[in-house]
C-alpha cells in the first residue's frame, strides 16, 4: 500500500468523508476506503459495518458507533448528521463509515446535505452494495443473459418500518424480471403476496442472503409462495438481502463458496445450451 498511498487523497482537517464499507468481507473495502480509515481522526460506523473493517484505522483513532437497527433504541438520523459537523468544526478528520455504498438506501445522500448546509467540506467514497456484492458471493448474478435485461433495487419498509404504501407493486412486478430487495425479510410474507397478486408465479425463485459475504453468511432458496414459511421455519434473521427471479437458479451452477466446500456445481441448471440445441 505504500507505493500506492502516495497518489490517494490527503485527509484535510475539518474535512468528512461518507465512505462506503460493502457488504461485509474487509477485502471488498475500496483503496480509497483503506486510506481514509488508515488517516481519520474520528470513525462513525454502523451498526451493517463488519467490525473487522475497523481494524485499518489509525493508532488512535476515536471509533464511535452510530448504529441503527429496526425495533431497537437506535440513535436520530438527524442527530448522527449533526455530530458529523460537530466534529468537523472542531477540527477533526470525520470518517462516517457506512455499510454497503452510502447512497444505496444508507442516507448517505440526507448526512451529505446536511454538510452542506452547515458548510462542511466532503468526498464520497462508493462502496459495493449488497444488493450486487452479498448476492455474487451468493453465486447469484443481477443480470444474466438468458434470464433478464432489467434488474429493480427497492427498500422493503420505509421510514415508518412498513411496507411502503407508494410503491406500485403492478409495475414492479411486470417491469422488471428481477426484484432485489434491501431491508424485507421481516415483511417478506406481504410483500410476496402482493408480487403474486401483481401475476408473478408461485413458483418463482426466491432467495435470502444473511450475513452476506461474512464468515456467517446464509442462503435460503424457495418460492415466493412458500417465502414466508420457509423463512420463519429456517430461524434466519437480518441483515439480510433477498432477491426475486429466475437468476436465483443460477446459483446450482455459481455457489463458488459451495464449491470451495465441496458442492458439486450443476454446469447449465437455465437447460439453455438443450433449448438452443433443439432450436
Amino acid at each position: 500500500m505504500s507505493a500506492m498511498n502516495s497518489k490517494l487523497p490527503v485527509f484535510e482537517t475539518g474535512h468528512v468523508w461518507l465512505v462506503g464499507a460493502g457488504p461485509g468481507d474487509p477485502g471488498l473495502l475500496t483503496l480509497h476506503a483503506v486510506n481514509g480509515l488508515e488517516q481519520a481522526d474520528v470513525i462513525v460506523y454502523d451498526a451493517l459495518v463488519n467490525e473487522d473493517c475497523l481494524s485499518f484505522a489509525a493508532p488512535g483513532a476515536v471509533l464511535e458507533y452510530a448504529g441503527k437497527r429496526g425495533g431497537k433504541p437506535s440513535p436520530q438520523q438527524r442527530d448522527i448528521s449533526l455530530r458529523l459537523v460537530e466534529l468537523a468544526k472542531s477540527g477533526k478528520r470525520v470518517l462516517r463509515l457506512k455499510g454497503g455504498d452510502p447512497f444505496v438506501f444508507g442516507r448517505g445522500g440526507e448526512e451529505a446535505l446536511t454538510l452542506v448546509e452547515h458548510q462542511v467540506p466532503f468526498r464520497i467514497i462508493p462502496g459495493i452494495t449488497a444488493g450486487i456484492g452479498g448476492l455474487a458471493y451468493a453465486g447469484i448474478p443481477v443480470t444474466h443473459r438468458e434470464t433478464n435485461q432489467s434488474v429493480t433495487f427497492l427498500t422493503g419498509h420505509d421510514a415508518t418500518g412498513l411496507v411502503p404504501d407508494s410503491m406500485d407493486w403492478n409495475s414492479i412486478a411486470k417491469g422488471s424480471s428481477v426484484i432485489v430487495m434491501y431491508m424485507a425479510m421481516k415483511h417478506i410474507g406481504l410483500i410476496a403476496s402482493r408480487l403474486m397478486a401483481a401475476g408473478r408465479s408461485r413458483d418463482e425463485p426466491i432467495a435470502f442472503v444473511c450475513n452476506a459475504t461474512t464468515g456467517h453468511q446464509k442462503v435460503l432458496e424457495t418460492t415466493l409462495e412458500r417465502a414466508e414459511v420457509d423463512v420463519q421455519q429456517s430461524g434466519l434473521r437480518p441483515p439480510a438481502i433477498v432477491v426475486v427471479g429466475q437468476v436465483v437458479r443460477l446459483r446450482a451452477a455459481l455457489d463458488w463458496l459451495g464449491a470451495v466446500e465441496g458442492r458439486v456445481l450443476t454446469q447449465d441448471p437455465l437447460g439453455t445450451r438443450r433449448e438452443k440445441d433443439a432450436g
